[in-house]
C-alpha cells in the first residue's frame, strides 16, 4: 500500500508511520515521490515565475496563498488561513515577507485557503487561465492547490507502480478530492467515496461508503473473495 497525497512530506510522514506503510511516499499532490528518510526519487516542482503568477492572482482578490521551499510552509503574512492549514498538516509556519525572494527555483505546490464558495467559484477561472501550465484542483472545499502541469496524483502514481514493477492493470486507487481524479480515472480499478466532487464519481469505476461506513471492508471483501 502507498500513500498518495497533497500533504507535504513532514505532514506526510508522521501518517505513513502510523499506518505501518514502507514507502515510498507520493506528497505534495505528486509532485514529489519520497522516501521514508526523505530521499527524493522524483520531483516536479512549480518554475518560479508561474508560481509567481499565482501569487500575485492571491494578493490582488486578498486571498492567502502559501508555497514550500525545503519541506517548510512559507507564507507573506500571519493570516488565520495559514494557522488552520498549519494545524491540519501538522507543520510550522515560515512567515518570510516575500515569497518572490524567499522561494526557490520551484516550488512543489501552492495553495490558496478559503471559503469553500469562494474556491469553488474561482476553480474553472483558474483552469482556464493556466491550462496547460498548471493543475489546479481542490483536495479539501478549503484549499485550492497548485502543482507543475507535469505532477499530479496519477503520474506519481504511475512513476510509484513502474519503480516497483506493478502493471497498471493491477493498481487500486482510492480517493474523495479533486486532487484524486486522475488516480481514480488512471488506476485499473479507479475507487471514490460516496459523497466525492462528480468529476471523482464520473473517474471511479466503483464508489464505496465514507470512512466509519465499511468502505474499506468492501474493497477487502472484493480481493478476498
Amino acid at each position: 500500500m502507498v500513500a498518495c497525497t497533497g500533504r507535504p512530506f513532514p505532514g506526510a510522514l508522521p501518517w505513513v508511520k502510523r499506518l505501518g506503510l514502507a514507502g515510498p511516499i507520493v506528497c505534495y499532490q505528486g509532485a514529489e515521490v519520497r522516501t521514508l528518510d526523505g530521499g527524493v526519487l522524483l520531483d516536479h516542482g512549480v518554475p518560479h515565475d508561474i508560481a509567481m503568477e499565482v501569487i500575485r492572482f492571491a494578493r490582488e482578490r486578498d486571498l492567502h496563498v502559501q508555497a514550500y521551499r525545503d519541506d517548510r510552509l512559507i507564507v507573506e503574512r500571519d493570516r488565520p488561513e495559514a494557522h488552520r492549514y498549519a494545524e491540519h498538516a501538522g507543520m510550522e509556519i515560515y512567515v518570510v515577507g516575500d515569497l518572490d525572494q524567499a522561494m526557490g527555483p520551484t516550488t512543489p505546490k501552492l495553495v490558496i485557503v478559503s471559503e469553500p464558495a469562494m474556491l469553488e467559484e474561482l476553480l474553472p477561472d483558474v483552469r482556464r487561465r493556466w491550462a496547460g501550465r498548471l493543475n489546479a484542483a481542490t483536495s479539501t472545499p478549503d484549499y485550492l492547490e497548485f502543482t507543475s502541469v507535469e505532477s499530479d496524483k496519477a503520474s506519481a502514481l504511475g512513476f510509484v507502480s513502474e519503480r516497483l514493477g506493478i502493471s497498471q492493470m493491477e493498481v487500486v486507487a482510492v480517493g474523495d478530492g479533486r486532487n484524486d481524479a486522475t488516480m481514480i480515472a488512471w488506476a485499473g480499478l479507479g475507487v471514490a467515496v460516496e459523497g466525492s466532487p462528480s468529476e471523482v464519481i464520473a473517474a471511479a469505476d466503483r464508489t464505496i461508503p465514507r470512512p466509519g461506513h465499511g468502505g474499506i471492508q468492501q474493497l477487502a471483501d472484493l480481493f478476498l473473495y
